[in-house]
């Protein structure tokens, strides 16, 4: 590939294919979204994995039409618990907890 049709590529699209093309890479994306404690980071985050593996497909995997999906991962959207875990299960992932620390390492 030569430098001008790198540089046409833009930086969303460059990072879908990323994600799509390295599943490893994409769980890793999403949790740094989830570190970041920013709610449209990881609307934002869940959208580029929906548009890296196929927004359609991954709408009916999680039972929800097409537009209901976007409108959720918009950054304004306010998708519910329900929604999310559907998004996730239909991206191969699940939602998990884990104890937080402050940052001296108390519980």
């Amino acid at each position: 590939m030569n430098s001008a049709t790198k540089a046409s590529v833009s930086h969303h699209d460059a990072v879908v294919a990323e994600l799509r093309d390295d599943p490893e890479l994409a769980v890793e994306y999403l949790k740094a979204t989830l570190e970041e404690d920013d709610e449209v980071a990881l609307r934002i985050g869940l959208r580029r994995l929906a548009q890296a593996y196929g927004v359609q497909e991954i709408a009916d995997k999680a039972g929800l039409r097409r537009e209901n999906l976007y409108r959720a991962l918009s950054p304004k959207g306010n998708p519910t618990v329900k929604t999310l875990t559907s998004i996730l299960r239909a991206l191969g992932l699940r939602l998990s907890v884990e104890r937080a620390h402050d940052k001296a390492g108390a519980h």
